[in-house]
Parts: C-alpha cells; sequence; structure tokens
C-alpha cells in the first residue's frame, strides 16, 4: 500500500508543479520575480521617462525583485498595447500607457487588435502634461498666427510627430486643417528624434508633450509658441486659447493597467499605493521638474474618465481623418 502511494504521488508531483508554475502567484507572495512595465514607446520619451521614474518608486514601494521597464514600439502604439492585453493576468506584467494608447487607438485604428477598455483592468490614472507647439530657436515664427501665415498663400509647412496618429500628429493635424495651411507630415519613430530634427531646423514645427521640450525651451535651442494653460517660468508663452486655437488645447494622460482577470487583490494593492508614492515630496518634485503634473484618480473614477476620452478623443479623430490599419 505504501508502495502504491509513493508510485502516486511521484506520479502526479510533476502535473502539480506544473499547475502551480502556471497559475498567478498568491497575493501575498506577490511580488516574487521581477514585474515588468510594458511600454509601447521607443526610449526617451514622456512615458519612457515616467515609466522609469515610477518603476524606481515601485521597487521601493514592494520590496521584491524589481520592476523592469520594456519598451515594445511599433504601429501608432499597437504593438506593446497589444502585448500588455494577451499578457497572463498574473499580476507580473503591467502596462503604462496614455490617452493614445486607451482612447485615441480606440477610433484611429481600424481593426484594432485589443480593446482599451475590455481588455484591461485599470489601476489608476498617474499624471498629465501639456501639449506645447515648438519651433526652432531660429525660425521667423514668433507667434502662432505668424507660423500660420508662413503655411498660406503659396508657403508650406513641415511638422514633426512621434508617429502616424499620434497625438501631436492629431493635434497638429487639427492646427494645419482648422487654418487652412498646407504642411507635410514627417513622421518619426517617437518623440526624442522628432525633438532632435526640431532643434536642427529640418522641420517647421512639432506639437510636443511639454516634459520633452523644457529643457530646450528653457536654454533658448527651440521657441515655445503656444500651451493649453500658462506654463511655469515662461510668462510670455500664451495659451492657446490666447493664441486664437483654442481646439489645441488638449492635455495628455498617463495611467496604468494590468491585463484583465488579473487578481483583484493585486490590482488593490498597486491601486492604493499609486496615490502615496505620486504624493511624495521627491516623487512630486522629480515630476515637476520633468513638466509633469501628478494627477492620481482611483481605479473606479480613473475607469469612468477613460470611457469619458475614448468618446472625445474619437471626435478628435473625426476632425482630422486620421485612420490606421491595425
Amino acid at each position: 500500500m505504501i508502495a502504491r502511494r509513493r508510485l502516486v504521488a511521484a506520479l502526479l508531483l510533476p502535473g502539480i508543479a506544473r499547475a502551480q508554475a502556471g497559475a498567478p502567484a498568491a497575493p501575498e507572495t506577490w511580488p516574487s520575480r521581477p514585474v515588468r512595465i510594458l511600454l509601447a514607446y521607443p526610449p526617451g520619451g514622456s512615458t519612457d521617462v515616467l515609466a522609469r521614474t515610477l518603476a524606481e518608486r515601485l521597487a521601493v514601494a514592494f520590496p521584491g525583485p524589481g520592476f523592469v521597464v520594456e519598451n515594445r514600439p511599433g504601429g501608432a502604439a499597437v504593438v506593446g498595447t497589444q502585448a500588455a492585453a494577451v499578457a497572463a493576468p498574473d499580476g507580473y506584467t503591467l502596462a503604462l500607457g496614455n490617452n493614445q494608447t486607451h482612447a485615441a487607438n480606440a477610433a484611429m485604428v481600424r481593426d484594432l487588435p485589443y480593446r482599451p477598455v475590455e481588455d484591461f483592468a485599470p489601476i489608476g490614472r498617474l499624471a498629465e502634461v501639456h501639449h506645447a507647439l515648438v519651433v526652432p530657436a531660429t525660425s521667423p515664427a514668433r507667434t502662432l498666427a505668424e507660423l500660420a501665415s508662413r503655411g498660406r498663400g503659396g508657403g508650406r509647412l513641415t511638422y514633426a510627430s512621434s508617429g502616424v496618429g499620434s497625438a501631436s500628429h492629431v493635434i497638429a493635424e487639427s492646427f494645419v486643417r482648422r487654418e487652412g495651411l498646407e504642411a507635410t507630415h514627417v513622421p518619426y519613430r517617437g518623440g526624442a528624434q522628432a525633438v532632435t530634427d526640431t532643434v536642427a531646423g529640418t522641420v517647421d514645427f512639432f506639437v510636443s508633450t511639454w516634459p520633452q521640450v523644457v529643457t530646450l525651451v528653457q536654454e533658448g535651442r527651440l521657441r515655445c509658441l503656444g500651451a493649453p494653460a500658462r506654463l511655469a517660468g515662461l510668462p510670455e508663452v500664451p495659451t492657446f486659447a490666447e493664441a486664437g486655437a483654442p481646439y489645441m488645447a488638449v492635455e495628455a494622460w498617463f495611467g496604468l493597467w494590468a491585463p484583465a482577470r488579473t487578481p483583484e487583490a493585486i490590482l488593490a494593492r498597486l491601486s492604493e499605493a499609486l496615490p502615496r508614492i505620486l504624493a511624495e515630496p521627491e516623487m512630486a518634485a522629480r515630476l515637476a521638474s520633468l513638466g509633469f503634473t501628478p494627477a492620481p484618480l482611483p481605479a473606479a473614477e480613473f475607469a469612468a474618465f477613460q470611457r469619458a476620452e475614448v468618446a472625445r478623443w474619437g471626435a478628435l479623430v473625426e476632425l482630422t481623418g486620421i485612420r490606421l490599419e491595425g
């Protein structure tokens, strides 16, 4: 009898081990291995900076193997976001995204291979940043009206974006269409190279998130012609409304999600930690220095906010006519 029990146990143990390995970790043991934060953008842009700053603080809040940012750029931020949507819902994959990945793409991308709302469990909103229109320091345009005049009457402008279908593309194209300008879109794979070429004068303007360009504007290497609100330390820069283009006053927002069906206990721990992390003086100062405004929302409120933003960005996409294949 004892021999038979030992034989049965020997046969069952491998299957039990496999089942345990494939099951979500119990909340009390999480995290027992590195947690990856999937990012649908290349290194160097605003979302990447925020992700790496947050990963450092999450590693302190949840001691263990740490949090690792994994860049998966491509396809108007579809590639990395889809990878997060289909990842195992075990608490070891998170997605740090923004208004493009979880709102605009719902209207813009035909046959989107993921569902921005249903395929994700919201953890919380993190921060907001301004979108600002910048030109090279050598540009003759010192106001938005002067820039627009250069795209009329036979003139033609070129503008950079951080990718086809990105927020920078949508907002800039709304400017071009509303003002009746002749302009050529020059897309890049992320904001870092778009900034570099704007500084160099390769393009005429770029609608960038403020964290990407704040230092360059302060150093005088770029000139800012407008933003949704007054910018700290730059009283001479008008708001888009003051410059006659209120439709360009669109904020970028950032949030953290997990794949749908991630254990509620893990989601709750993360959601509870985010406001505390964002309120830390060191974290708040770091975000402010990068041009971010902490804007925490808990999971339920963030879910409602996201649904409203899907509708809002749908209207913007309708205006510009920008559509992408999934």
